[in-house]
Formats: structure tokens, C-alpha cells, sequence
């Protein structure tokens, strides 16, 4: 075993490439290798013998290896060394251009109005995406038979109680439960909502919802006038004017349409707002008292306002976007124009 060992450093010793290398290593530790032929004469060894040849047998399999694992790394090493002497690198040659994108502007937008909201003493919350009935319909006074129930715009997943939440209202529901009619709320609830619609410039299935609330005592519906004409001023400058027209809801009474003045006419009528100088931006409206009585709230004592806006409707205006699905479509041809459009603000 040691001539065996002997003659393995000889050799190895003389070798340079990783060819000669696998001959060696095939001489001694293949199949019909030497180390392995000694393994053969264990069995012609008296019992009494077999341990210490065995023991000595396991040394010298391992001490092999690790020669001849300690040649490879040298062989290796000099092979990269002599590679990297013969190459070279112009450091002065131009980069590659890697075209980038932008941050999400309706993502944005959302931080945007969530500052804000929270500025004025409003708290961001948030809820599951796949609702229960009750909360997304029947607590917002949406009877059984409803057409905004309808399955051919809802996605129903279980039956007719469960859904992928079509408004974020159902936020707003779990909220004033949690306020057990006693509590103020104020709060603002942006998140994904899901309506059977086919995609195209101006709707998809899945869009962003911004909803706000706020219950408390002695909340009048210019309460939310005020509210409105603060956001639309922040988002559009503070030459932007809003109106309230009548509208209806079931989840709120009275219910309100609120426009903003146009933004690319200054409100004096263009083809954007068809003429009339005001693009709506928002339905809203004073919670309904049946809404009020079902989370727990007296009607009598308490009052509040709730409003919606599409988070990708106001992106779409604020930034002169005419096909929301270069939102989600992540071509870079478009996404990277996103800051520029931030800048140019």
C-alpha cells in the first residue's frame, strides 16, 4: 500500500492537464485500479488480519482522493491564471444600456391620497379581497335580488356568499362593526376590487378602489364638500373647482356625483369633458341610515359621509393617460415615461 502511495505522488508530481489527471485517477481508483485490486486480497487474509487490512485499505482510498483532489484545484487554478494573463478588459468601453422602468403613478397616486387622508386625521385599513356576501351587499343595502348582485358582474366563488369583493365598501362595514356604535370613524380604504367587465381603454376586471368614511355626530353633507374640494386641489391644483350633483346609491342617501373642473380646458368645454367643462371623478354621499342602523350606529345620534374614487381614473386624469391597461401591461415603452410625467407636474 505505501509503493502504491508512493507511485501515485510520483506521478502526479509530472502530470499538468486535467486529461492526465483522469488517467491517473482511473490507474488507482477505477474499477481495475490498483488501490482496488488490493481490496480483492481481503478474502485470502486470515480472519484475525482482515481489520488492520481493512483499516489501512480505507486510509489509503482516502489519501489517494485527496491527492488527487488537491491536483485538480492546482491544475485548475494555474489553468485560470495563464487564462487571465492572456485577457483583458477596456474599461473604457460604454456599458450596455438596460432599459428601466418607473414606479407604479396609479401606486402613487394611492400613497399620495393616503398621506393626505392621514394628514387630516384619517387611518388607512384594509380587508380580504374574498368577501362574504353580507358585507360586500346585504350590510350596504343591497337586497337579495339586487342588480348590482348579478352574476354576470360579480365573480362568485362559493354559491352566492362568496365573492371577490366588487367595491372596497366592505372595509368600511367591518370598520363600523368594530366601533360597536360608539366610536367615531375615520378612515380611508384603498385595495384591488373585482367586477366581471371586458378589459379595454377605460375598464378592466381588476382595479383599484379608494373608499373613505367618516362617522361621528353632527356630519352635514358639507362636511363632505369641504373633504372633496381639499383632495381635488391636492391631486390637481389649487385652481381645480368641484360641484355635487344628485345622484343615487343605495348605501348612502342623500347621494352625490362629484366632478372636478377640466383639467385640460380649465372648464371651458372640450371633447375630455364633452363639452360641459367638469369630468366626474366620485360617487359619494351621506351613509344611509339603514347602513348607520345595521353596523350598530343610532341614525339619530350619528351621521357620516363615504366616498369612492378609481385610483387608475384619477392617474388616468392627473396624468393625461388614455388607456388604463398601460398600467398593468409593464411595457417599458410606456412605464418609462411614468417619471417624466411626474416631473413634468
Amino acid at each position: 500500500m505505501e509503493e502504491i502511495l508512493n507511485s501515485l505522488k510520483e506521478e502526479l508530481n509530472s502530470i499538468t492537464t486535467i486529461n492526465s489527471l483522469n488517467e491517473i485517477k482511473a490507474k488507482y481508483l477505477g474499477k481495475k485500479g490498483l488501490v482496488t485490486e488490493m481490496s480483492m486480497k481481503i478474502k485470502d487474509l486470515p480472519k484475525e488480519e482482515r481489520k488492520d487490512f481493512g483499516q489501512n485499505l480505507n486510509k489509503l482510498k482516502n489519501d489517494s482522493t485527496n491527492l488527487i483532489e488537491e491536483k485538480k484545484e492546482e491544475i485548475e487554478k494555474e489553468i485560470l491564471n495563464k487564462k487571465l494573463e492572456n485577457e483583458s478588459i477596456d474599461i473604457n468601453l460604454p456599458g450596455t444600456l438596460v432599459t428601466i422602468g418607473a414606479p407604479s403613478i396609479v401606486e402613487k397616486v394611492v400613497e399620495d391620497l393616503e398621506e393626505l387622508m392621514m394628514s387630516m386625521g384619517y387611518d388607512v385599513v384594509d380587508g380580504p379581497e374574498l368577501e362574504l356576501d353580507k358585507y360586500n351587499f346585504e350590510m350596504l343595502n343591497l337586497p337579495k335580488g339586487h342588480p348590482a348582485r348579478d352574476a354576470q358582474d360579480t365573480f362568485y366563488v362559493k354559491g352566492d356568499e362568496l365573492l371577490l369583493r366588487t367595491q372596497t365598501s366592505p372595509v368600511q362595514v367591518r370598520t363600523m362593526l368594530e366601533g360597536k356604535g360608539e366610536k367615531p370613524v375615520r378612515v380611508i380604504c384603498p385595495g384591488k376590487t373585482y367586477r366581471r367587465d371586458d378589459d379595454d381603454a377605460t375598464h378592466s376586471h381588476q382595479f383599484m378602489q379608494i373608499e373613505g368614511l367618516l362617522v361621528d355626530k353632527n356630519i352635514s353633507l358639507s362636511d363632505l364638500k369641504g373633504t372633496f374640494d381639499v383632495i381635488a386641489k391636492h391631486l390637481f391644483g389649487e385652481d381645480c373647482k368641484t360641484r355635487f350633483r344628485p345622484s343615487y346609491y343605495p348605501f348612502t342617501e342623500p347621494s352625490v356625483e362629484m366632478d372636478i373642473s377640466c383639467h385640460h380646458c380649465k372648464g371651458e368645454g372640450c371633447n375630455i369633458c364633452k363639452n360641459t367643462g367638469y369630468i366626474t371623478v366620485s360617487g359619494a354621499g351621506m351613509v344611509h341610515p339603514k347602513v348607520l342602523e345595521v353596523c350598530g350606529y343610532d341614525p339619530k345620534e350619528w351621521s357620516g359621509f363615504a366616498f369612492g374614487f378609481g385610483a387608475e381614473r384619477l392617474a388616468m386624469l392627473k396624468y393625461n393617460i388614455d388607456d388604463l391597461r398601460v398600467f398593468y401591461t409593464n411595457d417599458l415603452r410606456e412605464s418609462k415615461t411614468f417619471d417624466r410625467k411626474e416631473a413634468s407636474l
